[in-house]
């Protein structure tokens, strides 16, 4: 039976679009990935770096070009692509000059890969997300944007830490936006099963009680601040991340991860792009499941939500 080989395609060669393409490979996520980048000699110079290393992953190519060609009949398309901060230039400016890229790109890639999922990871991501949609006009499960995925990762590294226990037995997750005001879900957070609330500290070790759990949301927050501040930017964990929701996508997993979409049906939360719990599959981002809330962790969350809208209503989206 033949069987049509998957390919992804990654908008942006820098240092992000760069990790995913470099974890994809290694993790043989599709047969082919495609860098795609207006500073050729950079694009050109990533793929025959990765080129090189082809021996040594599960078979595939990677190709790429400053051309929207080099992305048709992508199954995955990843926008990594940003706009570079100026001099003076507010965050709030910087984000309005990536809204302008992402406007100016998506239709040369919509017009040679129609049917791909979209995968949004430029920051800010919710709002990205949100423009995408409108720019593109393309249903809502097949534009997406990373969201807390990463957070999600952080905060499972940080109570696997704090507790000492391996942290792929933590199950927790952060929603809302990703930035500032994004929630942490302590009260349906887990370890091997054992609700977070009434986790009993190992030997040796301490309570995760309020005052834990309020560090290890700061550290949350403020882990990318860090990163910027001693490397420049944050890839490899965000490259990790994406190449887990494309594997979800091209492997139809069914898997569930907190992605940032139009939350539809959600009573003040259907008109922004913020991240809940979400089954992602062949289709995209398909059904948000309805998590328990606290009563606190309700009300962070609609205070989220309306920070995303104040920041949508000044991008005119």
């Amino acid at each position: 039976m033949d069987v049509r080989p998957t390919k992804l395609a990654i908008i942006g060669a820098g240092a992000v679009g760069t990790a995913v393409a470099y974890a994809s490979l290694i993790r043989g996520v599709a047969r082919t990935v495609a860098l795609m980048d207006i500073n050729t000699s950079k694009v050109t110079a990533e793929v025959l770096d990765m080129s090189h290393g082809l021996e040594f992953i599960p078979r595939a190519d990677i190709i790429g070009d400053d051309d929207v060609s080099v992305c048709a009949d992508a199954d995955v398309v990843v926008f990594t692509a940003g706009a570079k901060q100026k001099p003076g230039q507010s965050r709030l400016e910087l984000a309005e000059a990536t809204i302008g890229l992402t406007k100016k790109i998506m239709p040369g890639v919509l017009e040679v890969a129609p049917n791909a999922v979209y995968i949004m990871v430029t920051n800010p991501v919710d709002i990205v997300t949100y423009a995408a949609l409108k720019f593109s006009g393309l249903p809502n499960n097949q534009v997406f944007g990373s969201g807390t995925v990463l957070d999600s990762s952080r905060l499972r590294f940080l109570i696997a830490q704090h507790c000492d226990v391996a942290v792929q037995n933590v199950h927790a997750y952060i929603v809302g936006e990703h930035g500032d005001t994004e929630i942490p879900l302590w009260s349906s957070a887990t370890i091997g099963g054992v609700p977070l609330t009434h986790w009993k500290p190992l030997p040796g070790g301490e309570p995760i009680d309020a005052a834990a759990r309020e560090r290890i949301q700061h550290e949350v927050v403020h882990a990318a601040y860090k990163i910027i501040e001693g490397k420049g930017a944050t890839n490899y964990a965000i490259g990790l991340a994406a190449t887990r929701i494309v594997e979800a996508v091209l492997n139809n997993e069914h898997r569930v991860l907190p992605v940032s979409t139009v939350a539809q049906g959600y009573e003040g939360l259907d008109d922004v792009c913020l991240s809940l719990p979400t089954i992602v599959d062949r289709g995209g981002a398909q059904t948000r499941l309805e998590m328990p809330l606290s009563d606190e962790e309700r009300a962070g969350l609609m205070a989220s939500a309306e920070t995303l809208r104040g920041m949508q209503a000044k991008f005119g989206l």
